[in-house]
């Protein structure tokens, strides 16, 4: 792994963003002045989802040459980042793949779940075709969907805050339906927030809620 590691620092560490550092987060030439966020650069997570897709390039390639490795969707979603994936030869395919690119996948293929994870669907259609997963969901994220899913078994709507369409809340809506009963709500604004926290207190008009929340 430290192999990996020093392999993903050659991509992806910058000399002028250390040099900054090193400068107590500011760098000055004349009258420009360029200010590094505090908290800058990649999350635990993300970092440990690149580093398993480097390993996981790395054993394939020592043990199986030949095994395809696929990706779902972005790793994260930084184009850098996955053009370098991409130019390791790991081949990019659908967040949600459609039957047609699940035809491609044979079983003892590599596929890699990105650091958002992914649906309980699509998990199940991937190890129905016997291929081997390369898990890099982030723990976090995990975290949450452990509370999804016990607020499912307990008949309780999980409110969900995030864009709907992205993976990562596609994901988690997907395991709070994962025993089958469970109900989620999407919300992206305060507003939103707002809205529903007064439909819960006074109620309101349930159309016009459904309406407003459609798809989410």
């Amino acid at each position: 792994m430290e192999a990996v590691q020093a392999q993903v620092l050659t991509h992806y560490r910058s000399e002028l963003v250390e040099r900054i550092r090193a400068g107590g987060g500011m760098l000055s030439a004349g009258e420009l002045t360029v200010k590094l966020a505090k908290e800058f650069g990649f999350c635990y997570g993300v970092e440990r989802a690149i580093d398993l897709a480097y390993a996981a390039k790395k054993h394939f390639s020592e043990v199986s040459p030949h095994t395809p490795i696929y990706l779902l969707g972005e790793i994260i979603h930084n184009p850098e980042v996955n053009d370098q994936i991409r130019n390791m030869g790991i081949q990019i395919i659908s967040p949600k793949p459609t039957d047609e690119d699940l035809s491609t996948l044979q079983s003892g293929d590599a596929v890699i779940i990105p650091a958002f994870g992914t649906e309980v669907g699509t998990r199940k259609k991937i190890e129905a075709k016997g291929c081997i997963i390369v898990d890099t969901t982030c723990g976090d994220v995990m975290s949450v969907w452990k509370r999804v899913r016990q607020y499912s078994k307990e008949s309780v709507t999980s409110i969900i805050h995030g864009k709907a369409k992205h993976e990562e809340t596609k994901a988690t809506t997907s395991q709070a339906r994962a025993y089958g009963s469970g109900h989620y709500l999407v919300v992206f604004t305060l507003a939103e927030t707002d809205y529903v926290c007064d439909y819960i207190l006074h109620g309101g008009d349930k159309e016009e809620f459904l309406e407003k929340f459609k798809g989410a």
